[in-house]
């Protein structure tokens, strides 16, 4: 059973639940709350430019023009995003202190044995904001030509590339791992502190490819400085027309995606994590952060914070089975 099928009837219902819920019932309660009265710090638990930053700071920016306060940034890049999340995890409940996390933390309870939060318990989930596929995505000068020689060289030399990813244990890894399983290939992975100085590795040459969220990619694919070879999934991206999908290239059950979402700790309370969500959608649907979001291929949830919820339950269920199919293990 592959990544993407485990628990897939559940991750449909609750896909139609958000749809349906969308139009029969108001998203928001009219929650009278005077937050924010003050600057908003968002803890990214990633170095900046990887993937999750490139959502946060479009959605930092509107939320600052929408509400008149400031939502910082905080990056604390560390042990695969975990590092950020414990830290999150022990903020005063208040509201002026969010947390952004991503795919990875639903891994991280299969892949580490010690983690100083738990997802669940620790924090509220306020929003889904963006949804996007993996890329495989290779330094031109060190793999050059398209798939298929990509793939021929693999099975000619084994071990002989690497591959960086946001650290062990993240949807970076396991999508490496997954794909290394799926081919029948080995590729030697070399963790980082997260995706942005992975990226800037695969930018200089010194590690061959990256199996990374597009929306991180998108901005280097574009400028030509790294090349996609192959998005995750059944159908091209929109954002990449030209990038063949995995389904066509023989691997139909190679569908991997990123997706990124805000928690508040647990104790915030009820009005504020409303005005919280209310204004985290409100950012995310704006004109602004619609055309970034379309030019990373990205999508923003129509989730309410409970169908959000369920999503995470899903999510970790799923990737508790990834990690046990796949053997990954901490390197």
């Amino acid at each position: 059973m592959t990544a993407d099928n485990f628990n897939s009837h559940t991750r449909r219902d609750i896909l139609r639940t958000a749809a349906a819920s969308a139009v029969a019932l108001p998203f928001f309660g009219h929650a009278q709350s005077t937050w924010p009265s003050k600057p908003v710090t968002l803890i990214v638990p990633f170095p900046a430019g990887g993937g999750t930053d490139a959502f946060a700071r479009p959605l930092a920016a509107q939320f600052a023009k929408n509400t008149g306060r400031q939502l910082i940034i905080d990056n604390r890049g560390g042990a695969g995003g975990n590092l950020g999340a414990g830290i999150a995890a022990k903020a005063q409940p208040d509201g002026y202190t969010l947390f952004m996390g991503a795919v990875h933390h639903a891994i991280a309870p299969s892949m580490y044995p010690k983690l100083d939060y738990e997802l669940e318990k620790d924090f509220i989930p306020l929003a889904l904001v963006a949804n996007v596929p993996q890329v495989l995505v290779v330094n031109p000068k060190r793999v050059p030509g398209d798939f298929k020689a990509f793939l021929a060289q693999l099975r000619k030399s084994p071990g002989s590339m690497n591959y960086g990813s946001a650290g062990s244990g993240t949807s970076h890894h396991l999508a490496g791992e997954l794909f290394k399983q799926q081919t029948k290939t080995f590729i030697t992975h070399i963790p980082y502190r997260g995706a942005g100085p992975a990226l800037q590795d695969l930018i200089s040459g010194n590690v061959d490819m990256m199996f990374d969220g597009l929306g991180s990619s998108a901005t280097h694919i574009k400028g030509g400085r790294i090349k996609a070879l192959m998005v995750s999934g059944l159908k091209r991206n929109p954002a990449f027309p030209d990038v063949p999908c995995a389904g066509e290239l023989g691997l139909p059950d190679y569908t991997v995606t990123s997706w990124y979402g805000i928690w508040a700790p647990k104790g915030t309370p009820a009005d504020v994590q409303a005005r919280a969500v209310e204004e985290i959608r409100k950012a995310g649907l704006s004109d602004e952060a619609k055309a970034v979001w379309a030019n990373q291929g990205a999508e923003f949830s129509s989730f309410t914070p409970a169908q959000f919820g369920q999503f995470i339950n899903a999510e970790i269920k799923r990737w508790a089975n990834v990690v046990k199919l796949s053997g990954a293990k901490l390197d």
